[in-house]
């Protein structure tokens, strides 16, 4: 191992079976400015294939367009508009580039702030990328640099991976850097900086300890990744800092060790979502039938359409719904729904085949995806309910599968 990885002691990873992997342009920019690298990019993609041969998801948040598009054009500067120019050169580039590392296709998705800002294109993404990876796709996640003009700032794409990693889901989010992780002070700099191995909380005193400069084509240093985890941890999520250009590091990660910096997250992901289920104020209900009851109640099934029986309230998509059974109106769950309740009223009780013949459009088959619903009166999160195996399990007709009629 390097000389910095060499002094991170192996650590286990979380268990984890969705990731956030952020990889900076420092670890794919060419060293005689020719474009992208695969030096580094190589080991990080074996990393993704052989977790997806543990039945494990990655998504990737890549930087590097703008370096592969200054290979591409001569152009002096470094000015706001340029970078924006550069990105969109380049973004073809970099998909090319990973998809050569990768045996899965490569799909890619270009996000901004505002994109994870507003209610409907947050649930747009959110969908887009779960439908990506059930397709078995590798997301490459970007930065949307040609429009967002606020955006290019210090360690976007850092904040940008925190910030995806709610989005998905995620369990673990792993930054890969140009260091071996967190010190207590610069490394080059200070000899009597010391490797910190876990962070159980970012404070303002590790913040400044991990101040430092950006290198010459990356965005953000150290700070900005403790920032990103800070993010990453009130959502429940744990952050892993390691070494990107030590393929020893890269290749512990597929047996679960870190060598690097774990920063612990707040609160178990999943907890921290089934309270907020539970006490967010609900915008209506939906009055199910007694098998999609049993459906969700037993095997962990999203509610599809067929199950509806009756639509109570005023609702948009994105809000939260209180789930009740028809036959005696007891409340048996919460959760986000897919669609609003005039589109509801139209669908309900169909097949989910029919949802784009009568609407002319479609959010995907489930009413209540099982990611976004909690149980009342039961300890059981459902989106905790996945088979190692990965595989759906089997359902209630009008639950998570349809029979044909």
């Amino acid at each position: 191992m390097s000389a910095t990885a060499k002094d991170f002691a192996a650590q286990p990873l979380p268990s984890w079976r969705r990731a956030v992997l952020k990889v900076g342009s420092s670890l794919l920019a060419g060293f005689d400015g020719g474009g992208l690298d695969p030096r580094y990019a190589a080991g990080l993609a074996r990393f993704i294939e052989s977790a997806r041969e543990q039945q494990r998801e990655v998504v990737l948040v890549s930087s590097g367009a703008v370096a592969a598009g200054r290979s591409r054009i001569q152009a002096g500067g470094d000015g706001l508009v340029l970078r924006q120019a550069l990105a969109s050169l380049g973004q073809a580039s970099l998909i090319a580039f990973w998809q050569q590392l990768s045996s899965v296709p490569v799909a890619q998705v270009l996000l901004t702030h505002d994109d994870l800002r507003n209610r409907r294109r947050y649930l747009n993404a959110r969908a887009s990328l779960r439908e990506l990876l059930r397709l078995g796709a590798l997301p490459v996640i970007n930065e949307n640099d040609t429009v967002a003009v606020d955006e290019l700032k210090l360690g976007d794409n850092d904040n940008l991976a925190a910030a995806v990693a709610s989005l998905v889901d995620a369990d673990l989010l792993l930054i890969a850097t140009d260091i071996g992780g967190l010190y207590s002070g610069h490394p080059q700099r200070d000899p009597s900086a010391r490797p910190i191995e876990r962070v159980a909380a970012v404070t303002p005193e590790l913040l400044l300890a991990a101040s430092g400069g950006a290198g010459a084509l990356g965005t953000g240093g150290m700070r900005t990744k403790l920032e990103a985890a800070a993010k990453a941890a009130t959502a429940g999520v744990a952050t892993a800092l390691f070494c990107g250009r030590d393929s020893d590091v890269v290749d512990a990660l597929a047996q679960g060790r870190l060598h690097g910096t774990l920063v612990s997250a707040q609160s178990d992901r999943l907890r921290a979502r089934k309270q907020w289920l539970r006490h967010a104020p609900a915008s209506g209900s939906l009055l199910i039938d007694a098998g999609a009851a049993n459906a969700l109640r037993v095997r962990g099934a999203s509610l599809l359409p067929g199950g509806v029986v009756a639509v109570q309230g005023e609702f948009r998509r994105g809000d939260v719904v209180e789930l009740r059974v028809a036959e005696g109106d007891d409340a048996v769950g919460r959760g986000l729904v897919q669609y609003s309740a005039g589109e509801l009223v139209r669908i309900k009780g169909r097949h989910s085949r029919d949802i784009e013949a009568v609407l002319g459009f479609g959010y995907g088959e489930s009413v209540v995806h099982r990611d976004d619903l909690v149980m009342i009166g039961d300890k059981t999160v459902f989106a905790a309910v996945i088979p190692e195996t990965g595989v759906e399990p089997a359902t209630h007709p009008s639950a998570n599968s349809e029979a044909t009629p």
